[in-house]
């Protein structure tokens, strides 16, 4: 049995299904594990959630700012841009099904060294601190109120974490950070519209793994979200964005051996962000 990690999708399932052949994926016996931004610029989100769904227990999926993205758009809650790529989601007949398949994924997945994350985590957060900050969202997600935690979120440039923060608010804050993190301070304060690379970093701010005296243990933590990161591999990280949506990689990770597997997406059609 094998575990690969598999970067942003996008919705570019053509290039999804040529990885896919390439690892020679056995759904009896390997595991796929998803970084997030699953949906979203690229042109077929649709089937590349038809098809994860189907993947059933294969499968394992974290969910990223683009996921949560459609279920706000889905709600009215926020409108879709010019770039945007979901209206086949929306007038798809399961839709329903679909989107409610997406609010039971977790925010964090943690198995024996790894934790599968979307975008990263604060300095001053442990593993055991996010793992139940996680769990909490996505309480409220499967919950019929859900659509507060959504409504907390849109707009949400200004907010930051605080362990004060309470109902939606707070539960939209740890989303943030678990969805959008790319750069913070040495005390957490989130940079929230960095997406360069990490070497232009405004003063004052460090790439979220880099922080000066955060907290960290023996867990490699995988991620994605931070295209201009691209491929990124340390003692205990693993950030595997390799910017399909841009016509660059798709990318997974054998997690046994660190084995990397990529195909070209140079001649596919997809949009950035």
């Amino acid at each position: 049995m094998a575990i690969y990690a598999i970067g942003d999708v996008q919705g570019c399932y053509e290039p999804l299904q040529r990885l896919i052949e390439h690892i020679r994926f056995d759904a009896g016996s390997d595991r796929l594990w998803f970084v997030g931004d699953l949906v979203n610029r690229g042109p077929d989100s649709l089937k590349v959630l038809r098809y994860i769904k189907s993947l059933g227990d294969s499968a394992v999926v974290v969910l990223g700012n683009h996921d949560l993205f459609l279920l706000a758009v889905a709600e009215n809650i926020t409108a879709m841009r010019p770039e945007d790529t979901l209206q086949a989601i929306l007038a798809a007949p399961d839709r329903d099904e679909l989107l409610g398949w997406l609010r039971q994924q977790r925010l964090l997945y943690r198995e024996q060294q790894f934790v599968l994350v979307h975008a990263g985590l604060l300095p001053q957060w442990s593993i055991d601190e996010a793992e139940e900050l996680a769990h909490e969202v996505e309480t409220g997600l499967r919950s019929p109120y859900y659509k507060n935690v959504l409504l907390a979120l849109y707009p949400s440039k200004q907010l930051q974490w605080s362990p004060k923060l309470t109902g939606p608010t707070r539960l939209a804050a740890i989303i943030k950070v678990l969805t959008r993190l790319r750069a913070c301070s040495a005390a957490g304060l989130m940079e929230s519209s960095y997406t360069g690379p990490p070497d232009q970093i405004p003063a004052g701010f460090f790439p979220w793994f880099r922080v000066p005296h955060r907290k960290r243990d023996d867990t490699t933590i995988i991620c994605g979200h931070w295209a201009s990161l691209g491929l990124h591999c340390e003692e205990h990280l693993i950030a595997i964005d390799s910017g399909c949506v841009w016509g660059r990689q798709l990318t997974a990770m054998r997690l046994e051996d660190r084995m990397v597997f990529q195909v070209d997406c140079s001649n596919f059609g997809c949009r950035g962000d």
